[in-house]
């Protein structure tokens, strides 16, 4: 492994390295993606979508990109609404401290850079939840600065490329990478070429099934040459994910339920969500309407255990049981901050995580009603 390391960085600009940029410029302009909507907008509309396609694909953020813009077109918009609001927009994206990143930094633009997004690399990667490889893509593609790139599909298509074995993620490799990835940096056209790298890695040097025949790295791809495509880039180390368990309250009061909201850090910060208790502090069901009277002052007069169901974040399963109450005797007003009543349909219009939506979704169908 050394040997190969040392070998890449002696021979970084021969000639195969010089041909890279001409040919995936000239592929993007061909094949490449055309016509998303934050291509060629201001930066940003560049950043937002930067952020939403951190961990999501193409595809899924387009629709949000869209109710996103049209809710805070401005960086001022952005940064003048709550929090609530911009988690409710990303509500079902995933990630929600990305949301919580971008509404922080909108308002530290407004008070630092005079609601202009800043176009210098140094001041953008300093900005929350932007990292080099982001800022990067957005001083290429808002700015047209050269700067290299390294996302999981540039990671991908550099491993097979150079057949760089060893985990992208690990710090040694990473770095390897990122040598390579400023090496083969042209010295013109830097957004398409970015471009074209971001949309290789994603529609023809895939994960898995990669379309090999129709790459146009095809001849110089060590991996390709050598046979090892589905070897490279060598998988993450596998490890047993931990499991957690935790038991949502319904509280349902005919057309509404009880949220709470969560905590700022943490998994699901900042969205509301239906109490949540540990299950050991529920032995049987009778013990949630002994709970529920305790903290919240409402008593149930049916209560219903629902199937367990699994939610899987990156570092860990959690294990949901909801519990349908149907309480009786609610207080008028909630004393406790942080509670609120809310009609199931206006509940799905929060900011609520994905599994939380599903369960209202079937209460509002009656699916899981008795």
């Amino acid at each position: 492994m050394g040997e190969r390391i040392y070998t890449l960085i002696k021979n970084q600009n021969n000639p195969r390295s010089e041909l890279f940029a001409h040919r995936i410029i000239d592929w993007q302009q061909q094949h490449g993606r055309h016509g998303l909507p934050w291509q060629g907008a201001d930066a940003y509309r560049v950043w937002l979508s930067e952020i939403m396609l951190q961990q999501t694909q193409v595809v899924t953020v387009i629709p949000y990109y869209h109710r996103f813009v049209a809710r805070f077109p401005t960086i001022a918009a952005l940064a003048a609404d709550s929090e609530d609001a911009v988690l409710a927009h990303w509500s079902g994206l995933g990630y929600y401290s990305r949301a919580r990143n971008l509404h922080c930094t909108a308002q530290l633009i407004m008070q630092r850079h005079e609601g202009k997004f800043p176009q210098h690399f140094e001041d953008i990667l300093a900005l929350p939840g932007i990292g080099r490889s982001t800022a990067a893509a957005i001083s290429a593609f808002a700015f047209h600065e050269r700067r290299a790139i390294l996302d999981g599909n540039v990671k991908r298509l550099l491993a097979r490329y150079h057949a760089i074995e060893g985990y992208t993620g690990e710090k040694k490799i990473e770095a390897l990478l990122w040598q390579q990835a400023e090496a083969l940096l042209p010295k013109r056209d830097v957004a398409v070429y970015t471009q074209g790298l971001m949309d290789l890695g994603a529609l023809v040097c895939t994960r898995s099934k990669p379309q090999c025949p129709i790459c146009p790295l095809q001849a110089d791809c060590a991996a390709f040459q050598g046979g090892l495509v589905a070897q490279l880039p060598t998988p993450r180390p596998r490890k047993v994910l931990p499991e957690r368990h935790s038991t949502f309250l319904l509280l349902l009061d005919g057309p509404d339920i009880l949220l709470e909201k969560r905590p700022g850090s943490g998994i699901w910060g900042g969205l509301w969500c239906p109490p949540q208790v540990d299950p050991q502090f529920l032995s049987k069901v009778e013990d949630a309407s002994a709970y529920c009277l305790q903290h919240f002052g409402t008593e149930s007069k049916h209560t219903l255990a629902l199937s367990t169901f699994t939610h899987t974040f990156t570092h860990f399963k959690l294990h949901i049981t909801p519990l349908l109450l149907q309480v009786i005797n609610k207080p008028t007003q909630i004393q406790e901050p942080g509670l609120m009543w809310l009609d199931v349909d206006d509940a799905l219009q929060a900011a609520i995580p994905t599994p939380v939506r599903k369960l209202l979704q079937e209460i509002q169908a009656g699916r899981r009603l008795m």
